[in-house]
């Protein structure tokens, strides 16, 4: 799985209830996609969260 180039924000496990309270495990996936970013004053390809887009802690490539 992909996991956020800035923050580290990557898969989490827990546990799926069921309205019978059965438990099965389940996986959080971050919404991580892959946007052209100015890294170290060149544009590259880099895997962000959403999250940290938003924040502006990434400078997107025109």
């Amino acid at each position: 799985m992909a996991k956020c180039d800035i923050c580290g924000k990557g898969v989490t496990f827990g546990i799926k209830v069921s309205h019978s309270h059965r438990c099965t495990n389940r996986t959080f996936k971050p919404n991580v996609q892959k946007v052209k970013a100015i890294v170290n004053g060149t544009p590259c390809r880099v895997n962000v969260c959403t999250r940290c887009l938003r924040s502006g802690k990434v400078q997107r490539a025109n």
